[in-house]
């Protein structure tokens, strides 16, 4: 992490630009100092749910932390498992039976107490999802961490590897899975396995969501604030969806470290350069994925920019299930080749991006260095559409609108340098632009795009997080079936040696590459920028931070 601040000009432009933001945020901040401030923080994009179970994304993510917790936690600033609202935890021998030793005297902001019994009543709601819910576009985690429900109701749902929550005693959890899983323990650290208030979750029941692929209506409590109850230091208080912000306040009963601020709200500003703009001009005290470009202007201005550890990655993503041309490896292989990643890197990533070789970056055990590779080549790509017979390839082509994300700063600019690459191999590209959420999130999730561009910031350090998200088994994102990845991906995951299990991760990326289901295009650094005023929380290579840890000057 950097934050320098060493020339004569800088500290100058610090103490001019304290000036600035304690005049522009005047009417935001009280009298009284440190706890009693407002913190206001530039999000990227709308949130796509208050719950976060019914999420998959960041931005969705970054807003519910702050109010809900998670059995395990990672500790601030980097990627290590440690307690959270479980004070400690452990496995049996085989890895199927986790205990969970809960922390005492919590409360959850509706007055209910954290009990084995209120953990047990959360796992077992979300096993018996039914209808609507079980669509991945609302609970893309639980089954990407235990499979499906009790009563699959799609052929194409995996197996629950969920057996059942016991309360041993008031403050002792037990959960039981059929096998074991490189999934876990990280993935009771997941924001969308965070723990609800029981009394919550008997509303929620009353509530359902309705719809399906890409057009799901969410349940209404998760759209307004009131209904859900969490544990975290603050509790969300109001979501004005026409003014793009969200407002949480400290919750003054909160078993930990009470927050540092009063108030804090997340103000959606879809464009980068507008939230370096609200910033300069005071009107925010931080904001997400600066881009590159701004890092230095902002630097020499006295901000704040700290820079998180690699631990993303970009691709472009092809979805079988919405094209037949792109069944054909040759046809996949081309698309593969036509894409110049390198010229991406240097004019869209800061400085400490690089090209990625496969879908996970090279910071995590079991990459490797064996993987198939494609290199730009033009021809090459034409050849190949040549000699699949699809000289005339047609493409839709999605791509996110109002968001930034920290594996992808600028979607718009991405997608015309892919889009100029592809033309050029003669494909020709139908873009198809979307509001992020839910549109792209739903549409994409549900493989309603021939092309798309994602990401993956890590949700824990295991392999699996990265590959096994994708390619452990058959996910309409991606559309297709094989069982030489599919049985690579999963041989790893059911290794409980780990320094096996690495060297079979390094066996799937290979067999993932050698397929190649889509185009891994790179791993970046996201930079965060805040306000000379502030003591800002301790960054994360997660984008994980805390807000409870900010403080005022």
């Amino acid at each position: 992490m950097r934050r320098t601040r060493t020339r004569v000009v800088r500290a100058l432009a610090a103490t001019l630009a304290v000036g600035v933001i304690t005049a522009g945020c005047a009417s935001e901040r009280g009298d009284d100092g440190g706890g009693g401030d407002t913190f206001v923080f530039g999000a990227a994009g709308d949130p796509a749910s208050l719950d976060p179970a019914l999420a998959s994304d960041g931005e969705t993510f970054r807003v519910t932390r702050q109010a809900f917790e998670a059995l395990i936690e990672h500790e601030p600033g980097g990627t290590k498992l440690v307690g959270g609202l479980a004070e400690s935890w452990d496995s049996d021998e085989t890895g199927t039976q986790w205990t969970f030793n809960l922390q005492d005297g919590v409360t959850f902001h509706d007055g209910e107490k954290l009990t084995a019994e209120a953990v047990c009543a959360n796992y077992d709601y979300w096993f018996n999802w039914t209808g609507t819910y079980q669509n991945k576009a609302l609970s893309y985690y639980w089954q990407t961490i235990f499979g499906g429900f009790a009563d699959n109701e799609n052929e194409d749902t995996a197996e629950a590897n969920y057996v059942g929550c016991t309360a041993q005693d008031e403050l002792t959890a037990v959960i039981e899975v059929k096998e074991p899983s490189a999934n876990l323990p990280g993935g009771f650290s997941l924001q969308a396995l965070a723990i609800h208030s029981p009394k919550a979750i008997e509303a929620y029941k009353k509530d359902q969501a309705s719809g399906q692929d890409d057009a799901i209506n969410y349940p209404k409590y998760s759209q307004e604030a009131g209904t859900l109850a969490g544990t975290g230091p603050f509790e969300i208080t109001e979501w004005d969806k026409g003014n793009k912000e969200i407002t949480l306040k400290r919750f003054d009963d909160y078993w930990g470290e009470k927050a540092g601020v009063e108030t804090l709200v997340f103000r959606t500003i879809d464009e980068e350069s507008a939230r370096r703009q609200a910033l300069q001009a005071g009107n925010i005290h931080g904001y997400d994925l600066v881009a590159p470009q701004d890092v230095k202007t902002l630097e020499d201005e006295g901000f704040q920019v700290p820079v998180r550890g690699v631990f993303n990655i970009f691709y472009l993503g092809f979805s079988q299930g919405a094209n037949e041309a792109l069944e054909d490896r040759d046809v996949r292989q081309a698309l593969s080749h036509a894409i110049d990643r390198q010229n991406v890197v240097d004019t869209q990533l800061p400085e400490g991006g690089v090209v990625a070789t496969q879908f996970m970056p090279d910071t995590v055990d079991g990459h490797s260095k064996d993987v198939a590779t494609y290199a730009y080549d033009t021809d090459k790509a034409k050849q190949l559409l040549a000699d699949a017979g699809q000289e005339n390839l047609a493409v839709d082509f999605c791509y996110p609108t109002e968001v930034t994300r920290p594996y992808m700063p600028a979607p718009a600019d991405m997608f015309e340098l892919m889009k100029t690459d592809l033309e050029r191999a003669g494909v020709t590209v139908t873009p198809r632009p979307m509001k992020w959420a839910p549109d792209y999130l739903d549409a994409t999730e549900n493989g309603s795009c021939d092309l798309h561009l994602l990401g993956w910031t890590g949700d824990f350090n295991d392999a699996y997080n990265f590959i096994g998200t994708w390619f452990g088994g058959f996910d309409k994102q991606w559309g297709f079936r094989d069982d030489t990845v599919f049985g690579a991906v999963k041989a790893a995951e059911a290794e409980p040696d780990v320094a096996k299990r690495v060297e079979l991760y390094k066996k799937a990326n290979e067999a993932v590459m050698e397929y190649v289901p889509g185009v891994p295009i790179s791993s970046s650094p996201p930079s965060i920028a805040f306000s000379a005023d502030v003591n800002p929380p301790e960054v994360s290579p997660l984008t994980q931070e805390n807000f409870a840890e900010v403080t005022f000057k």
